[in-house]
């Protein structure tokens, strides 16, 4: 496994609105930038997204995959490739949650392994364009509502 990308934001609001805004992967085009559809295939038995289909549009990433999930309530969720795509052969990641007292601390973390072969720094900034260009699309989304 490659190495991981990982970066926090405080959010001005308490878990429980941040992780409403997580879970709504068809809004995720409006706000999560390389993501250019979501579709949510199947579900939980608390609602929750399980698996969600993914186009993603990173520049030099671009590929449909779906993505399962594990939720852990308010305090954060996880993710991991169960079908992979064509470019990317896996994708893990994270939310963790954490009260501040001033708001949610949200720090996402993700690692991305690729079945073609790319440069590793070239590999690493496009990770860290994902998870910079998400952690400010979700704090200007949950913040704006």
């Amino acid at each position: 496994m490659a190495d991981r990308t990982t970066s926090s934001t405080t959010i001005s609001a308490g878990r429980p609105e941040v992780m409403a805004v997580i879970a709504d992967f068809p809004t995720y085009p409006d706000w999560a930038g390389q993501v250019k559809s979501a579709e949510v295939l199947t579900t939980d038995g608390d609602g929750r997204p399980e698996t969600v289909r993914f186009v993603l549009d990173a520049g030099m990433i671009s590929d449909t995959y779906t993505l399962g999930y594990a939720w852990q309530g308010d305090d954060g969720v996880s993710w991991k490739v169960v079908e992979p795509g064509k470019m990317v052969s896996d994708l893990r990641g994270s939310y963790r949650l954490a009260d501040t007292g001033s708001g949610t601390e949200v720090t996402y973390e993700l690692t991305v392994d690729l079945s073609v072969p790319m440069i590793g720094l070239v590999k690493r900034k496009a990770e860290k364009v994902i998870v910079d260009t998400a952690l400010k699309g979700l704090k200007k989304r949950v913040e704006g509502r």
